[in-house]
């Protein structure tokens, strides 16, 4: 990839007076539950820098609603790393809602710590002035979302596929219900000024663990004791008093935004429940992509075709999808 640079200087002195960009794993309740918080301001940011050229247009103004799609999805993608992902993997995750105005997106996750996608149609029309971040608007109607597993060794991909709604979130929570069978609570938040920047992004996902030893509400339990469904009433109540806790306290966004970093966070909200942060790791919004990958496909192409390029004598444009990386390849290196 080809880094963009922010070229707006109050938001890039801003931005260096955050913190890094910090993922935590955490258990609490006595390991009953499981999660990550995220702080995803600097990714969301790089991403909004990666698709900016693609994004303006003179009639829209600024890019605020593609950001705020594809900030969501990212912000997700990266949750999804912990959520899903037990060792070396890769997820593709497609959003598609054909009959929509923004359509959807496709980003893809990677345990290597790494986050890339884009949107499926790079303009979102707009009729009227935006009265709230309700994105049924724009994503709503009957579509598919599907998430695409990829593990080394597997002969193909794990696919699965359920219907959307157009609220992001709540379809991964209801994904992950159907497909995986986990009870999950999900949500993300992206803070904007005045201006339409991005000042304070991030995302927390919690999911109920069976009951496989160790002590539950204090009392060590193993054996017949132990169950491993995940729908019992009682997971179901905390799951719900631990949704409350995040939508009672100030929205993510607005925490980061703030300066202030992921462990405070998860002390002042779920201070009753114990937390035991289990790790930090770094996830970033990058690409793979790079000239020498795009040379390699296109001197891949029939000789019919490369004898065309080489006849017209005109360098090649490559632009990757999904970070908007120019690459130029002249015809003499065909």
């Amino acid at each position: 990839m080809i880094k963009a640079e922010i070229q707006d200087k109050e938001l890039g002195e801003f931005l260096q007076a955050l913190p890094a960009d910090d993922m935590i794993h955490f258990t609490m309740a006595d390991g009953r539950f499981r999660g990550a918080l995220f702080h995803g301001t600097h990714l969301v940011n790089q991403m909004r820098a990666q698709h900016a050229a693609a994004w303006q247009t003179s009639a829209q103004g600024p890019d605020i609603l593609e950001s705020y799609i594809l900030g969501q999805a990212c912000l997700c993608a990266a949750l999804l790393i912990p959520a899903v992902m037990k060792g070396r993997e890769h997820v593709s995750w497609t959003y598609d809602v054909e009959s929509a105005p923004a359509r959807g997106f496709c980003v893809e996750a990677d345990s290597a710590g790494w986050v890339r996608g884009h949107l499926l149609t790079d303009r979102i029309p707009i009729e009227k002035p935006l009265e709230s971040w309700d994105l049924k608007a724009f994503l709503g109607g009957e579509g598919i979302m599907s998430v695409q597993t990829v593990r080394p060794g597997d002969k193909y991909p794990q696919t699965s596929s359920v219907n959307t709604t157009g609220s992001i979130a709540d379809d991964l929570v209801f994904y992950f219900d159907r497909s995986e069978q986990i009870k999950t609570a999900l949500t993300t938040s992206i803070q904007m000024d005045r201006q339409g920047r991005v000042i304070g992004a991030g995302g927390i996902f919690l999911q109920v663990m069976p009951e496989t030893g160790g002590s539950y509400n204090g009392v060590a339990r193993k054996g017949s004791q132990l169950s491993s469904s995940p729908d019992d009433k009682l997971d179901e109540k905390l799951l719900s008093r631990l949704e409350e806790r995040c939508v009672s306290k100030p929205s993510i966004g607005s925490w980061f935004s703030e300066g202030k970093g992921c462990e405070d966070y998860l002390s002042m909200v779920f201070r009753e429940f114990s937390p035991v942060i289990a790790l930090h790791r770094s996830v970033v919004y990058d690409c793979p992509c790079s000239r020498e990958l795009f040379l390699k496909h296109v001197r891949a192409l029939p000789e019919a075709e490369l004898s065309d390029i080489r006849r017209k004598g005109e360098p090649l444009e490559l632009v990757c999808r999904n970070c908007s990386s120019v690459y130029n390849i002249l015809p003499d290196e065909l």
